[in-house]
Order: C-alpha cells, then sequence, then structure tokens
C-alpha cells in the first residue's frame, strides 16, 4: 500500500466516513497565509521544484540545517537543482515530523508521484514535478482552482502597495484574495532608525504627517480603510505577549517624540507605546467590523549569527515561555469595556498554552457565534498530536463546533495540501469519540460540524469567500 492512500491518517471506520462523506469535499478559505500577491496577479508558473518547495520556506530549511547540509544549499546562492537535493537527503530524516507527512502529500496532489521522495529517486523526481509544472494546471491559478480555494488572505504590511491586490481584483479569478493588515512595525520605539523608516513609508503610502503621533495615528487609520475598500475584514499581530500598560495620550506622544528624535524607548515605554497604538487599532477594528488575530508567543531571531547575515524569518525562531493570562485577560478587557473589542483570533505558540488561551476566549463570548476564538494550533505546534491538543482544549472549555478551522500560515502555493491533513486529524479525533461513546454515533449531527469547521463557520465569520 502507497503511504498516502485514501485512508492515511484515519484510524477506525468513523474517522474515515467523517473524512470522505463530510470533510474531503469542503473548500478551502485560507485566512492566514504570507503568499506573495505578486506571483497571484501575473500568474506565476515556477520553472522547479526548488523555486516552488525551497523558496522562503523556513520549516524545510531548519531541517536541512539539522541535517548537516552547508548553508549554500539552503538559503545560498547554489544551484536550484542542488538545492533540491539536498532537500531529498534531508526527507528521509524527517520521520515523525509533519515535514514528512506534507512532503508526501503535496508530491501525491500536485504531482501524482506516490513514491517516498529521497537521494535514490531525487533525480528522476526533479524531472517529473518540471515537466507537471510547465502545464497550465500548476500554474498558480491552476493550483487555486483544482483545490478549490475560494478565497485567501495574505498579510500584507501598511506601508506597502496594494496594487497587487486591486491587479487580481480585476483578473476575475473565482478565488478572492484579500489583504490582512499587519502593522508589528509601528510600536517598534525600541529601534529608532526602523521605527523612523517605517513611520516615512507610512506616510508616502497615507498621505498624512506622521512627524507627530496625532499624524501617526491618523496615517494608521487612513491605511485601514485603504485595505477595507480593498476588501479586508482582517488584521494580523505578533508579540511575544499582550501589551497591557496603557499610558495616558500626553505620556504616549512623549515616547514617541523620543523616537522621532532617534532615541530608543526603554522597555517599559516600548510596552507602554505599543498597548496605546493596539488600543487605538482595536477600537478601528470594532467599528468596522474587522477581525483581530493575536499571535502570541514565539521567540524570534535566537541565532545572531544568522540573523546579521540573512535577516528574520529564516528558521531560527522557537517557542518562547512568556506570562500570557494577565496581559491578554487585560488587553482585551481593556477594549470590552467600551463595547469595542472587535472579534479576536488568538494564537499560542506555546501549548502549555493551550487552557489559558482557550478559556480566556471563553470571557469575552457575545453577540456573533464564537466571538472570540482559539485559533488553530500555530508554527511549532501545526502538526497532529498539536492540532488535538489545541481542539481538545477548544472542546472540553467552549464550542468547538464554532471553530473557524485551519490554515496554512505558508509561503508556498504547494501547502494547500495542508487543509487535508488538518481535516483528516479533525476527522481522526471526532471519529474516536464517536467509537468510544464520547459523542452520538449520528452523523449528520456530528458531520455537520465537521463540514462547517473545514469551511462555513470561517467564511460566516469573516465574510469572505
Amino acid at each position: 500500500m502507497a503511504f498516502i492512500h485514501p485512508d492515511f491518517l484515519l484510524a477506525n471506520a468513523s474517522a474515515r466516513r467523517l473524512f470522505h462523506e463530510h470533510a474531503a469535499a469542503e473548500p478551502i478559505l485560507d485566512y492566514h497565509n504570507h503568499l506573495p500577491t505578486a506571483d497571484i496577479a501575473v500568474n506565476r508558473r515556477f520553472a522547479n521544484l526548488a523555486e516552488v518547495w525551497l523558496e522562503g520556506d523556513h520549516y524545510k530549511w531548519r531541517a536541512m540545517r539539522a541535517n548537516g547540509e552547508p548553508e549554500a544549499l539552503i538559503t545560498g546562492a547554489a544551484d536550484p537543482k542542488d538545492k533540491f537535493l539536498a532537500w531529498a537527503r534531508t526527507v528521509p530524516h524527517t520521520l515523525g515530523n509533519p515535514l514528512y507527512h506534507w512532503t508526501h502529500l503535496e508530491l501525491v496532489r500536485h504531482f501524482g508521484i506516490t513514491t517516498l521522495l529521497g537521494p535514490d529517486n531525487a533525480e528522476a523526481i526533479w524531472e517529473e514535478a518540471g515537466e507537471r509544472l510547465a502545464t497550465p494546471e500548476l500554474s498558480v491559478h491552476g493550483i487555486l482552482r483544482r483545490f478549490d480555494v475560494r478565497a485567501l488572505c495574505t498579510t500584507d504590511d501598511p506601508v506597502e502597495s496594494l496594487d497587487s491586490h486591486r491587479a487580481i481584483a480585476r483578473l476575475g479569478i473565482r478565488t478572492r484574495v484579500f489583504p490582512t493588515f499587519r502593522p508589528d512595525k509601528s510600536w517598534s520605539v525600541d529601534q529608532p532608525q526602523v521605527f523612523n523608516g517605517w513611520a516615512d513609508r507610512l506616510a508616502a503610502a497615507s498621505g498624512h504627517d506622521t512627524g507627530t503621533l496625532a499624524g501617526f495615528l491618523a496615517a494608521l487609520e487612513r491605511r485601514v480603510d485603504d485595505f477595507h475598500d480593498c476588501g479586508s475584514r482582517l488584521s494580523d499581530h505578533s508579540f511575544p505577549s499582550c501589551f497591557d500598560e496603557f499610558p495616558t495620550g500626553a505620556g504616549a506622544a512623549l515616547i514617541f517624540d523620543k523616537a522621532r528624535g532617534g532615541v530608543s524607548a526603554a522597555p517599559g515605554e516600548q510596552r507602554q507605546f505599543g498597548a496605546h497604538i493596539m488600543e487605538h487599532l482595536g477600537r478601528l477594528y470594532a467599528r468596522r467590523g474587522w477581525a483581530m488575530q493575536l499571535h502570541l508567543g514565539p521567540q524570534r531571531n535566537n541565532n545572531t549569527r544568522l540573523f546579521r547575515v540573512m535577516g528574520a524569518d529564516i528558521g531560527c525562531d522557537s517557542v518562547g515561555d512568556w506570562p500570557q493570562a494577565a496581559a491578554l485577560g487585560r488587553f482585551l478587557d481593556r477594549l470590552d469595556c467600551d463595547g469595542l473589542l472587535p472579534r479576536t483570533i488568538l494564537y499560542n505558540n506555546n501549548p502549555v498554552d493551550n487552557y489559558v488561551f482557550a478559556t480566556m476566549a471563553g470571557n469575552f463570548q457575545g453577540g456573533v457565534p464564537g466571538k472570540v476564538q482559539f485559533g488553530s494550533g500555530w508554527w511549532h505546534a501545526d502538526q497532529q498530536e498539536g492540532m488535538e491538543w489545541q481542539m481538545k482544549a477548544l472542546a472540553h472549555t467552549g464550542l468547538l463546533s464554532r471553530f473557524i478551522g485551519m490554515l496554512t500560515d505558508s509561503r508556498s502555493f504547494l501547502s494547500f495540501p495542508r487543509h487535508e491533513y488538518f481535516r483528516r486529524t479533525l476527522c481522526n479525533l471526532v471519529g474516536q469519540w464517536i467509537q468510544s461513546g464520547v459523542v452520538p454515533d449520528d452523523f449528520e449531527l456530528v458531520g455537520g460540524m465537521v463540514r462547517r469547521i473545514c469551511y462555513r463557520n470561517a467564511q460566516e465569520y469573516l465574510a469572505l469567500g
């Protein structure tokens, strides 16, 4: 039997029935990813597997380093085929890692290749996949059609142009593509050189002078409106833990002026300024009917040597261990007290915080089904065990039936089979519950929940797709 077979990861009859009859055919709404919109706008075709599989994929880079491959074959200027061969040497060593599952799901679903990738067949797979990549079915638009991707929400810095999004909208393709507002540099007052360069670019993008805090906030609001006009209904933010030390307006202005003058904010001042910005943005989102994503807990850029050479997002980030509950509760409550807490999706990088996040979400519900979501297993936890832990915590403390499901968080157009991976994991978990009597042996009831988690909950929650 092939490794990727029809009942892959489905351990019992109930799981198999849930997947094949209820989950498999649902469309995809990928509401958080890092896909390049320029590639969608021009319907990019990829020259080889290295282009489509290894560009920007820090999951693979991390594994290749662990396998002892030289950096030149990972992020360097080596020949693309040599980079792919280095990845093929690594794959047999990823047993137990989700990369092994993702790799072989993608080979089967995109290229019809059922053999296990390794150094002995890498040359043949390189050639076979290359021939398939030359066909329209594996252009960017072809992939979106074949996987029935109804909507994508990309991740976009507010200082960047939205021209690619506007160009995609004019194409009339079935997949709707929306920007997501990601203003993480807006509180980087501890790094004046970074902050001031970003603030100047924000001024250019918005048409507002950002020399004062009032102008800076007006520029952020202008860009929120620009994103809204492009169909965005979603923001995204990431930090170790929530900012929860709220300054007065005058205090925030003093911190802003100091940074604009080239003086680094102290750590406490940076947290206060971040709280001021996030409170302002949260209110904007609530008034416009947006959802706010909070990605909390990663410890980034641990390897100084590689960071100095290549920068961020290169596979040198890990799970952090910051306290979360008190700050998260204070931040959400600050907005909720004035009735301006937007729909919010909480993601934790550290699985130890599962019950913290799941129960915190339950404190701020009302008015909208699943208004505050405990988001899917993220980053280091978006594998089978991590996703099961997240769903169990949500089911045991909240409403799994209102969960808005999975996303790829990916930079690769080959990653859509990760939705299948999630759906198989979901069905296997719930199938075990049926087999053991935890939930009823009622496939209309339970299958309906599975279908909603796969697509409709997210579509209704975000009003997209």
